[in-house]
């Protein structure tokens, strides 16, 4: 008798066990998701998809899993998966150790990092440089040092005709034109020497003129040499080295802005990436730092406004997020390296990004 009342027992914590277990694994788990394009994108008829998402609901068919997608701010995503109030957070999350102490992260799905984008220079070329030759401002130049040589010229000259009609001398555009290439070898520190004032006023221009030729000659080379540039400050940027001293567009709080900001680099923030991309298209800003992936997917959609420089830095992890000690970290894990291995991950990462180098 003591024997059956044993084996009462036991099969009943069996079946009151089996109840729990069944409940819990038929109770739909709750995902939270943050719109994150191209990782988790909310399409026009409110449905979800992108990266992360597709990743996740493959894990999800793998394990035979109920879910619910819960849409949530990015500041809430990562207070419920600390709090436990979600079961697991799909995005685009870096993985980092003051996130790690708040919750667990299951195998990193996607490597990347951050890259920079500047507004496509012109092609460089000789009818580019010719273009620059017949701008207003090279022109502008050219007439002020035309009217300064003229200016000088004719001072000497009311010095000089007089006192020095071999040279200045004759009728007045004679004199004015003698006086006016004295003014330009002078300048230029040309001197041939076949012109030169003999009056002690005239000297007394020369004298100045010298001095002042050198100012003037180093101004106008100056004006040239920019009037002729056909790459301007933008397209001088080619790679993480070249950005201080430019303004840097980014995203508030984000690990771009800690990557500028730990390396003292002048920025702007911008509340969305759209909004630090076009800043940097508009000219307001001269290159804008972001995750390259996504920057990669934004400009896409933007029609390529801006050129993305090859190459990443400052590598980053995506994970999906779980509460801590979380028994579903290790089947999502064991899953999720399952699929990243196969060739369906392989184009789920086309379908978003082309086929793109973003993943490196």
């Amino acid at each position: 008798m003591p024997n059956l009342k044993r084996l009462f027992t036991v099969t009943l914590l069996f079946f009151l066990s089996f109840q729990v277990l069944a409940q819990s694994q038929t109770e739909p788990l709750k995902v939270g998701i943050t719109s994150v394009p191209p990782f988790v994108i909310e399409t026009d008829d409110g449905q979800w998809e992108g990266i992360s998402v597709d990743l996740w609901r493959q894990i999800a068919e793998e394990m035979g899993q109920d879910y619910t997608l819960v849409p949530l701010s990015f500041n809430d995503l990562l207070s419920g998966v600390e709090s436990g109030e979600i079961d697991i957070a799909v995005g685009a999350l870096t993985m980092t150790a003051e996130r790690e102490a708040l919750f667990d992260f299951s195998h990193p799905f996607y490597q990347t990092g951050l890259s920079i984008g500047i507004p496509p220079g012109p092609e460089q070329s000789i009818l580019t440089s010719l273009k620059g030759l017949l701008s207003w401002e090279f022109f502008s130049v050219v007439v002020a040092l035309a009217a300064l040589l003229f200016a000088v010229g004719f001072v000497l000259w009311l010095f000089e005709r007089r006192h020095n009609p071999e040279q200045f001398g004759g009728s007045t555009a004679q004199g004015l034109g003698s006086s006016f290439w004295w003014a330009a070898v002078t300048m230029t520190t040309v001197g041939y020497g076949d012109k030169a004032p003999v009056s002690f006023a005239g000297r007394i221009i020369a004298l100045i003129w010298m001095f002042a030729g050198l100012i003037m000659v180093a101004s106008f080379t100056a004006a040239i040499t920019t009037s002729l540039t056909v790459s301007n400050l933008q397209n001088q940027i080619n790679g993480p080295t070249d950005l201080p001293g430019v303004t840097v567009a980014t995203i508030a709080n984000t690990a771009s802005e800690a990557y500028l900001q730990d390396r003292r680099i002048r920025r702007q923030t911008y509340p969305d990436l759209t909004s630090a991309m076009r800043s940097t298209a508009e000219g307001e800003t001269d290159a804008v730092v972001y995750d390259r992936a996504l920057m990669q997917f934004r400009n896409q959609q933007e029609g390529n406004p801006l050129k993305i420089l090859p190459g990443v830095f400052d590598r980053q992890l995506y994970a999906l997020a779980l509460p801590e000690d979380s028994p579903l970290r290790g089947p999502v894990s064991e899953t999720l390296l399952e699929i990243t291995e196969s060739p369906a991950w392989e184009a789920i990462i086309d379908r978003y990004l082309g086929g793109s180098d973003a993943q490196q």
